[in-house]
């Protein structure tokens, strides 16, 4: 009789894990982010973008104006993924978190959640678009 409860268990152990790898489901467990950032310096100057997070070197990237660099990635299950940029332009570098799943994944920030994370960086300040059209919401350098 425990042999039979025990194949139960694992019959529908790996069903419902074939199911919750093939659905929506899983997809929002690991939600899919695209990040797009845009030279937007008034400046009109080169921007040398270099992004990673704890495990991944994106490499360093020279963007002309209102040229872009995009990368896809998924959110941890701990939702702690991190993604810090440093940008250089002439006479000034910076850097900032360009994603933080506790601001850009969190449905609870002020800013909401973003599967396409558009940024557009000024001299002043890194932008997040808004796919509204609204005004973007605008964050100081780290550094």
């Amino acid at each position: 009789m425990a042999s039979s409860r025990n194949k139960n268990f694992i019959f529908m152990l790996i069903s419902f894990l074939i199911i919750l790898a093939t659905t929506s489901f899983s997809s929002a467990l690991f939600s899919a982010k695209h990040v797009v950032i845009v030279n937007k310096l008034v400046t009109r100057a080169t921007l040398i973008v270099h992004c990673m997070n704890k495990g991944e070197d994106k490499g360093v990237i020279s963007l002309g104006p209102g040229d872009s660099f995009d990368f896809r990635f998924r959110v941890n299950l701990r939702k702690t993924t991190v993604y810090t940029c440093s940008f250089a332009w002439p006479g000034n570098t910076a850097t900032f978190d360009i994603f933080r799943a506790d601001r850009d994944d969190n449905p609870q920030s002020k800013v909401g959640v973003c599967s396409e994370c558009i940024w557009s960086i000024y001299e002043p300040a890194p932008c997040r678009d808004r796919r509204d059209g609204g005004q973007p919401n605008c964050f100081p350098w780290a550094s």
